[in-house]
């Protein structure tokens, strides 16, 4: 009922997911980063602990499919799930248990990777990919850019109501991470609209978090 990306900036070194999902909430559940670090989506019959798992891992030093070999031999009922990584050098690994639903595939490129599951066909990924490697500027702009693609290569088999985009850089928490975790129109536009809005702000924020006293103002009451 998902499909997703895992990919990192060449340029930055940025690490980030995006996904969309029949599902509400999706990226509530199914999405992960840590800088320096890596990226993981955890998706189909979803458990989020192996997120966390997973780039405990990365940090350790394993590579993806380090990890991935790991969480093979030490993890229960992965026939039922989907986990998509990248490392911090792009390197990426995959496994879709034997159990994901519907018609489910893989694609990857150059610092990204793109699986799904309940797809209307088995070339959504390839066209995320494909999306992810003819698009440029921010990683935001690329993950939704990729998402879009998916969906106009069909998406999943039913209709689409929620997505969500994290991206980590620098620091401890993720810098961007934002949702649409339910809309019965599309929540990848609505995503879109969401980081459109915040795109201008990124650094401002993340400003205010590292030193307060070199912020700007945003011009609202007690603001100086």
């Amino acid at each position: 009922m998902t499909f997703s990306l895992v990919a990192r900036c060449e340029e930055t070194g940025m690490l980030g997911t995006a996904v969309a999902s029949s599902s509400p909430a999706v990226a509530a559940r199914c999405s992960y980063t840590r800088s320096n670090v890596g990226a993981v989506s955890s998706q189909n019959v979803t458990d989020p602990t192996l997120g966390i798992l997973t780039l405990n891992l990365l940090e350790k030093g394993l590579t993806a499919i380090e990890a991935i070999n790991h969480i093979k031999t030490n993890t229960n009922y992965l026939d039922y799930r989907q986990i998509l990584i990248i490392d911090s050098k792009g390197q990426t690994a995959i496994h879709s248990g034997s159990n994901s639903l519907g018609i489910w595939s893989d694609a990857k490129g150059k610092n990204v990777l793109s699986a799904g599951n309940l797809l209307a066909n088995s070339e959504v990924p390839k066209a995320i990919v494909e999306n992810y490697q003819n698009s440029s500027g921010n990683l935001g702009d690329r993950l939704i850019a990729s998402l879009q693609g998916g969906l106009e290569a069909g998406g999943e088999a039913g209709p689409i109501h929620s997505a969500g985009m994290k991206i980590s850089d620098k620091v401890s928490w993720p810098i961007i991470d934002l949702r649409c975790d339910w809309s019965e129109d599309s929540p990848i536009n609505k995503l879109s609209e969401a980081w459109n809005v915040y795109k201008p702000q990124v650094n401002d924020y993340l400003q205010r978090a590292l030193d307060p006293t070199k912020s700007p103002s945003y011009g609202v009451s007690g603001d100086k």
